[in-house]
């Protein structure tokens, strides 16, 4: 039978392109009809709204761009979920909602894991994506082949919650991650040195990252489109900021980052990419930064391949 498919977006999109790749049969929903149709032009099945896509597949995935459209996804779903039925939510979404979500499943004896992923779209698309898995063991188990063809590094996190958690800390540490190397590479611009130079000493070095060596090439391209807009960064951020505050965690990082992300949103517009949080500083300067030999899309080297459950190491 069809895996259900609801969520095309620029995440959730590349997801069920992968599988299709991989020759999983499919059924799609999405709002925007000109995605749904694309995928049943690739030999999808083109489902009518969510509920039918529940009705029909024991298996759906979503992939969604909030909380909110989570749970309006969820209530037309829920009473086509019985047993025998699997809710694999792959969006980044609160931990509390996540968690009373998968009590209300539960109770129609149907099963949900959160699979949110991590990795950027470039990576969604080859499945070389990781996949954070909050579930109970047996249901780890029961989706594992699914989602190792979904990613390359599948990690239990342990109960349904603490993925949605590690997500956001994960998208948390991105962010401070970009908005400094924004800074880093301004002055360095603005002291005279040559970017692309800069570029290598940071990758080669104990500055290095995972942002740097992707989202650093876009930056000096000039394309900043990284796939990842300004009201999806601020929304994790914020979920990040509300779970330390929930456990009297006082952050002092996170905070200035929500307010500079709230300028940018301001200047640039709420979609904005959030590469273009450059262009603060490069209008403050009145430097360009930008250097020429750089890629203006992401693209995924490393071979497609099957991934497998990433084992934590304890004592």
């Amino acid at each position: 039978m069809a895996t259900g498919f609801i969520g095309l977006g620029a995440v959730g999109g590349k997801l069920a392109g992968n599988l299709l790749k991989n020759g999983e049969a499919l059924e799609v929903f999405d709002l925007e009809v000109a995605r749904v149709a694309e995928f049943a032009a690739m030999g999808a099945k083109a489902g009518q709204s969510a509920a039918q896509v529940m009705r029909d597949c024991p298996v759906v995935i979503t992939s969604l761009p909030s909380p909110a459209a989570s749970q309006a996804v969820m209530e037309e779903m829920l009473p086509e979920m019985g047993p025998g039925k699997i809710w694999i939510e792959m969006s980044t979404t609160d931990p509390d909602l996540v968690v009373e979500q998968a009590a209300r499943v539960a109770a129609t004896g149907a099963l949900m894991v959160e699979a949110p992923v991590s990795g950027g779209c470039h990576r969604a698309a080859t499945g070389n994506i990781s996949v954070f898995a909050g579930c109970d063991r047996a249901a780890f188990e029961t989706v594992l082949p699914l989602l190792t063809i979904l990613g390359r590094k599948v990690l239990h996190t342990g109960e349904v919650g603490t993925a949605s958690k590690l997500k956001v800390m994960t998208n948390y540490l991105a962010t401070v991650n970009l908005l400094s190397l924004c800074e880093a590479l301004t002055t360095m611009a603005a002291a005279g040195l040559d970017l692309a130079t800069t570029y290598e000493a940071i990758r080669i070095s104990s500055g290095t990252s995972f942002v740097h060596e992707t989202e650093s090439q876009l930056i000096l391209s000039g394309n900043r489109d990284v796939d990842f807009t300004m009201d999806l960064v601020l929304k994790d951020i914020g979920l990040f900021q509300a779970l330390a505050e929930t456990h009297g965690v006082p952050l002092e990082i996170s905070p200035q980052i929500i307010a500079m992300m709230r300028d940018g949103q301001a200047r640039y517009g709420a979609r904005a990419q959030s590469d273009r949080m450059i262009e603060r500083l490069e209008e403050a300067t009145g430097l360009d930064v930008t250097a020429p030999g750089f890629p203006t899309e992401l693209v995924d080297d490393e071979p497609p391949g099957r991934g497998a459950e990433i084992v934590v190491r304890r004592g």
